[in-house]
């Protein structure tokens, strides 16, 4: 496993890293806890040291089963969650007053049952909030050790730079994938000037990007990632599925899942500290580990480079 220093701290992260959306439980389909806990392990095991969740996967069952998976392994993990989205019947709330954030520290204190969290990140801009009120709470809060490093997910520049005025700002969690790419306008090229770790989320576009999918699937009761991607539909399906024969063809010579490929795309980006990849077993956690063991070619970046161009624009 490659390892990278995240922004401006002093925590050197896996090049993949675990996303934990899935083992909520209440958006990717049923999750059984045990596995999630084997697979959390087994990425461990395998080099991974950067898990990510927070309290809106499954209403803080994530960071429960997280924290159930890192017993014994504290020391050798970075423990990344977030702050601001809450759950109400189903529906995500985005709530970062003050006393909602002190509430949330100490909640995901309990549930991961650690004394400090590693990189505490705000999980979407709160429109309703003054941000400098927010700012000032996660300030005394971080003075009070509860948390080590500030990080943001979904946030743009401007905003960025409204943190930094107020607070060191190690890292941003956008979505980012082969086939999601609008943050290499503008926030890519921000966050390499500013020295702003970037951690991807969506690496696999829900799966598509795997290659599994043969057909478009008719998705379990409770999965909803057809939803949240617009993958699924055509024409999009099936200018995905020809960029996938050349991820394929690249993976077979390689002698590698086709996941793998994807992944490294992604962390192969420059800017990108981590691609953050969603395992419900410990086969695949072992293979999204492996992927931070090798890199593509200059040549097989350009063959993924012209087939984007040629299918997907």
């Amino acid at each position: 496993m490659k390892y990278k220093q995240l922004g401006n701290s002093d925590l050197k992260v896996s090049v993949v890293g675990l996303g934990t959306w899935a083992i909520g439980g209440d958006f990717f389909g049923d999750t059984d806890d045990e596995k999630s806990i084997g697979a959390i392990q087994a990425g461990i095991d395998n080099g991974i040291n950067l898990i990510d969740t927070a309290p809106a996967y499954g209403d803080g069952h994530s960071e429960e089963v997280v924290g159930k998976a890192i017993k014994g392994h504290r020391d050798d993990v970075v423990i990344a969650t977030k702050v601001g989205i809450l759950r109400d019947e189903g529906k995500f709330i985005n709530n970062l007053k003050p006393e909602s954030v002190q509430q949330e520290i100490d909640d995901s204190l309990r549930r991961l049952d650690v004394d400090v969290i590693d990189l505490y990140q705000i999980h979407w801009p709160d429109p309703n909030t003054p941000l400098e009120d927010t700012l000032d709470t996660l300030s005394k809060i971080q003075e009070a050790g509860k948390f080590k490093y500030l990080g943001v997910s979904n946030f743009k520049p401007k905003l960025m730079d409204q943190v930094r005025e107020r607070m060191d700002l190690v890292s941003l969690q956008p979505h980012y994938s082969l086939l999601r790419r609008n943050i290499e306008g503008n926030v890519l090229p921000y966050c390499r000037e500013n020295n702003i770790g970037v951690l991807s989320y969506g690496t696999l576009a829900g799966g598509i990007l795997t290659g599994k999918f043969k057909e478009i699937p008719d998705l379990a009761e409770g999965d909803y990632r057809d939803t949240f991607y617009d993958y699924f539909k055509e024409p999009t399906w099936s200018k995905i599925q020809k960029l996938l024969d050349v991820l394929r063809d690249i993976a077979e010579k390689r002698g590698v899942p086709v996941p793998q490929v994807a992944i490294n795309w992604a962390r192969q980006q420059k800017g990108i500290t981590t691609a953050l990849v969603g395992a419900k077993t410990t086969d695949q956690a072992r293979s999204n580990a492996g992927a931070g063991n090798w890199d593509l070619s200059d040549e097989e970046l350009n063959r993924i480079k012209d087939g984007y161009q040629k299918y997907m624009k």
